[in-house]
């Protein structure tokens, strides 16, 4: 296998040194930047963009060659596993991604497949993209959680308090558990799948965890992603894969995440990444965890608010900086320039022998 020429992140998250905090951002391919827009428009949808390999590689390196990046994240959308298991994906502009026939009870369940195969144009753009990044930084492969991926299964969408799958928590958890144990077979596979294209690292987005209780959240999301990760440990291809594991609103389940077997913890903006660092140890790696909107703010603005999550964490080489959540579609790129260049210049202090 070819030797990665920047290799931070990997460092990072196996507990290396590094000279400086390595640093990408979570939706970093997407429609901020002006060339993504460009090339969506070229593809014609969000959804062929995602299903054409050459247009989704074009867009995960746009943010690259614009910026000084240390991982590119394949461009694609966590709902292309509902869409493989049976569950036609549709997305409009002013609604986002959907389902028209979302599942409503056990037999709606058992009808759906497990055609991870039809996902090989995921492969494809990995297999693109690696060429085009030609060994000079990692590429992150991802895919949503059990729980995230139900809960627009269940309810055809986000919504604003989705009731209809909370309820389904209680009142048929049955339902709700075959659901699960489908996905995490889809998951497995399809980030094995990816892994096996060239995917240098994983991550897992649970994306709506911190809608459920502890038990539930246990029970639903993170005995799941455990499963997963189990998964991919046991496989020849990933056994040895950093895995990177992102609960929004999860800052409360730390200890319990931090046994779940990933390399490394993805923190949203409310977590006190001091206090997280304490809670964790110093065994797995950190990533996070500025405000999104911080990006809106002037240039000394940005850079005070990323020398707070830098200093927050402190001495060591065990942290990722990264947004708390994907990047605001309003922001100028111009910032996000400013906010890389200071993370790379602001951390060195931090990590000087």
């Amino acid at each position: 296998m070819s030797v990665i020429k920047n290799r931070r992140i990997l460092d990072v998250l196996s507990g290396e040194p590094v000279d400086k905090t390595p640093v990408w951002i979570m939706r970093q391919a997407g429609r901020y930047l002006p060339e993504y827009k460009k090339t969506r428009a070229e593809a014609g949808s969000f959804l062929d963009l995602c299903k054409t390999p050459e247009l989704a590689s074009e867009v995960t390196v746009q943010p690259i060659r614009r910026f000084d990046l240390d991982a590119a994240i394949i461009f694609s959308d966590i709902l292309t596993i509902p869409d493989a298991m049976g569950l036609e994906l549709k997305f409009e502009d002013n609604r986002g991604p959907y389902f028209d026939n979302p599942l409503d009870n056990l037999n709606d369940v058992s009808s759906l497949s497990n055609n991870v195969n039809s996902l090989e144009y995921v492969a494809e753009a990995i297999i693109h993209t690696k060429t085009k990044l030609n060994n000079e930084i990692p590429l992150i492969g991802f895919s949503g959680s059990p729980w995230t991926l139900s809960t627009y299964m269940i309810e055809g969408a986000a919504t604003k308090e989705f009731r209809k799958v909370r309820s389904i928590v209680f009142n048929n958890p049955e339902m709700l558990n075959e659901l699960t144990k489908k996905l995490i077979k889809s998951i497995s596979e399809y980030l094995i799948m990816q892994a096996k294209a060239g995917a240098n690292i994983l991550m897992i987005f649970d994306s709506w965890g911190g809608l459920l209780n502890t038990n539930n959240y246990v029970h639903f999301s993170l005995n799941p992603m455990k499963e997963i990760i189990n998964n991919l440990r046991n496989n020849e291809v990933t056994k040895n894969i950093p895995i990177i594991l992102f609960t929004r609103g999860g800052g409360g389940w730390l200890n319990k995440i931090s046994e779940a077997g990933c390399n490394a913890i993805g923190l949203d903006w409310t977590v006190d990444i001091s206090d997280a660092r304490k809670i964790v140890g110093e065994n797995i790696c950190l990533q996070g965890n500025l405000d999104p909107c911080a990006l809106h703010g002037t240039e000394q603005s940005i850079k005070d608010a990323a020398s707070k999550v830098i200093d927050g964490y402190g001495f060591g080489h065990r942290h990722i900086f990264n947004l708390g959540h994907g990047i605001d579609q309003y922001v100028n790129p111009d910032n996000l320039g400013v906010l890389i260049d200071h993370v790379k210049e602001y951390s060195k202090k931090y990590h000087q022998n």
